[in-house]
């Protein structure tokens, strides 16, 4: 068989080689990984603990529910999403203003995509962190 009119098939992987992922990026996620199993360990004690005291105030007598607060922490994990977003797309301005909207007075002078990912990770980690603590205490616990 002649091969001088076959069309030669092009291999997509062989266009794109392997890189390895950020460190930040991977750091980030073990950081997570790692809090996120402290955190497990306590909300589990707390809903183990939950009316086992047979004095003492309960949850509801002493702890008021935060609505407000929980509303900017989890504004704030839009706002940061979006910011990094202009960031990537370089659009500097927008990328100032979303994040001014996420953190009053805060200034970023050398403007790095890569590590604002990182920070925004940890920052929807804390978000939902809040949400399994706002559940957990001020729901279940009251």
């Amino acid at each position: 068989m002649s091969t001088a009119g076959a069309i030669p098939i092009e291999n997509p992987a062989a266009e794109k080689p392997w890189v390895l992922p950020n460190r930040g990026v991977v750091g980030m996620y073990c950081l997570i990984l790692a809090e996120s199993a402290i955190f497990i360990i306590f909300v589990v004690a707390y809903i183990f603990y939950i009316g086992k005291s047979l004095t003492g105030p309960t949850p509801a007598q002493v702890l008021e529910i935060p609505i407000f607060a929980t509303v900017c922490l989890l504004s704030s994990s839009i706002t940061i999403h979006f910011a990094v977003g202009t960031l990537r797309k370089d659009n500097r301005r927008a990328f100032t203003l979303w994040l001014a909207a996420t953190v009053i007075f805060g200034l970023v002078h050398e403007e790095h995509a890569e590590r604002l990912e990182v920070l925004s990770l940890y920052w929807h980690f804390v978000d939902a962190v809040w949400i399994v603590v706002f559940l957990v205490v001020y729901v279940l616990g009251r």
